[in-house]
């Protein structure tokens, strides 16, 4: 990393703060709340997974058309009306007392996500920064690892004090008063500094869109697309199951609600560790060794989740595992999709590929409470470790085919 890199422009800092506190708002709130809200809405767990099943879809059938939009230099006005949004309907699902409404709200909440979370984001700063995208996104997500550190603990007090539609309330504050302020200050300054770096460009000539759309459809043919498409969406489905119902889970495995809290929040400070790790680890380790590793500590992060029955202090293990492995994914994904399937038609084909993770993670909610209602916290422990060794076989045959080292 060069010492130009390492010097961060504020609008990659103010975009940061964006993503943590957008991601605590408007996806960490459910897991956050989860137990709040069963008590104080007496729905189902099934019932009350169904706003958030609906938002992930919403988002992850959205991505491709996001994607485009940010290659045609809409990329900005995704960020803020997103944020925006997402905001409002935080607001309204704060009063939705009837499960159809609840649904309604989580729709608008969907299309929040699909335009101002990681893929929008980083998308814009690969366009905005050609020359140092990778330092850019790491450093967006060494601060957005602690979006869940911030959620859980924020939603325990404020549910404790004002009940969980206070709570929402006050995500909904954070929300449009920080993350929307931010983000209107981050994509100012990336702007301003368009004439020297690129970013904020409007799209090209005719010929060029055709280059793109032309590149676009050769990606679409490569088998590393696929094999990439598929780890990350196994990947997303593991987490997303075991994060959203970690606070049952951990409460099954023995662990007090003090305790329960804590390891839910170190699932943050993990992540960054991972990162951290990452990024001084950049020039030695590749990125499929990366991609190896980070399903291998998926694979020990749910055997520890399984043996913390026997002996609970594993919950924080399991924290740090699953926390590190999630942390170093999500820099390998937007690294990934350059390095290997090229720069062109970027946010087409980066929104594409997340179609995966994204329709994963929307499944995750509604597949956890059928399993956890169905078989109990060992069914669900034990379908996310099959995920996780699943990934593991798919980054191999990644490794073999040359797909994950160069």
């Amino acid at each position: 990393m060069t010492p130009r890199e390492r010097r961060a422009p504020p609008a990659v800092w103010l975009l940061a703060v964006g993503q943590t506190t957008g991601y605590a708002s408007l996806y960490y709130i459910y897991p956050a709340l989860l137990p709040a809200l069963a008590a104080g809405t007496g729905w189902s767990k099934a019932t009350l997974a169904a706003g958030p099943t609906a938002a992930m879809l919403i988002a992850a059938l959205g991505a491709p058309f996001a994607g485009r939009l940010v290659d045609a230099g809409h990329g900005g006005r995704l960020l803020t009306f997103g944020a925006l949004a997402g905001g409002a309907a935080l607001a309204a699902l704060a009063f939705a007392t009837d499960p159809a409404l609840c649904v309604l709200c989580w729709v608008v909440i969907g299309f929040a996500q699909a335009a101002s979370f990681y893929e929008v984001c980083f998308s814009v700063l690969t366009l905005g920064f050609p020359d140092a995208a990778r330092a850019a996104i790491t450093r967006v997500t060494l601060v957005a690892g602690f979006a869940s550190s911030l959620a859980f603990p924020a939603g325990a007090a404020m549910a404790a004090l004002w009940g969980w539609q206070g709570a929402v309330l006050g995500f909904a504050a954070l929300q449009l008063g920080l993350t929307v302020p931010v983000n209107l200050a981050g994509l100012r300054l990336l702007r301003a500094r368009a004439p020297a770096g690129g970013a904020g460009a409007p799209p090209g000539s005719p010929a060029a869109r055709a280059a793109r759309a032309a590149a676009f459809r050769a990606t679409l043919r490569r088998r590393e697309f696929w094999l990439i498409g598929a780890l990350f969406g196994l990947v997303a489905l593991n987490h997303g199951l075991l994060v959203t119902y970690c606070l049952p889970l951990f409460a099954d495995r023995g662990a007090g609600a003090g305790l329960a809290v804590l390891a839910a929040a170190l699932i943050g400070p993990a992540q960054v560790a991972g990162r951290v790790a990452l990024m001084l680890n950049e020039g030695r380790v590749s990125a499929g060794a990366a991609l190896r590793l980070c399903a291998a500590m998926l694979c020990l992060a749910a055997a520890a989740l399984w043996l913390a029955g026997a002996a609970v202090w594993l919950i924080l293990a399991f924290a740090a595992l699953q926390g590190a492995a999630m942390g170093m994914v999500s820099i390998l994904k937007p690294v990934v999709t350059a390095e290997r399937l090229g720069r062109a038609a970027f946010g087409a084909v980066s929104g594409t590929l997340y179609m995966a993770p994204l329709l994963a993670t929307a499944l995750s909610p509604q597949a956890g409470a059928v399993l956890l209602t169905r078989g109990g916290a060992a069914a669900l422990i034990a379908v996310a470790a099959g995920l996780a060794v699943t990934a593991l076989a798919v980054a191999a045959v990644l490794h073999r085919g040359g797909a994950g080292d160069q």
